[in-house]
């Protein structure tokens, strides 16, 4: 099982101290050929931030397999203000968009059985 195939708490730096941004959760979300993770990290004081990496899988002339990667910090300043972002687009395209409304609609009941159980973090 590899390191984003369920959620994970670090047991800190193998890095011997040289890395400045310890691990301590990570969540992999799977959607076709992109692959969100979601990595809370904490500073050398204790602050928490998330590394949110969107990687996508291509396929190159060759044959080969490779994977973009884009990176966004969250801050714990900018938490809320990012989700009430999100939650109010999320609510606009569920209003403008009745295809998406569907989508949304399946994604809830599966959401709801996953979270019905239990999470080892």
């Amino acid at each position: 099982m590899g390191r984003y195939d369920q959620p994970n708490k670090f047991e800190g730096n193998t890095d011997s101290g040289t890395n400045k941004h310890e691990d301590v959760f990570s969540r992999a979300v799977r959607a076709g050929k992109r692959t969100y993770f979601f990595d809370v990290k904490s500073t050398r004081r204790g602050d928490y931030y998330i590394s949110l990496t969107e990687s996508i899988k291509r396929f190159g002339s060759d044959g080969r397999i490779s994977f973009d990667k884009h990176k966004v910090f969250l801050y714990k300043e900018d938490f809320e203000k990012f989700v009430d972002g999100l939650t109010e687009s999320i609510e606009y395209c569920k209003a403008h968009n009745v295809d998406f409304i569907d989508d949304v609609d399946e994604l809830s009941e599966k959401t709801d059985k996953q979270s019905d159980e239990p999470k080892e973090i």
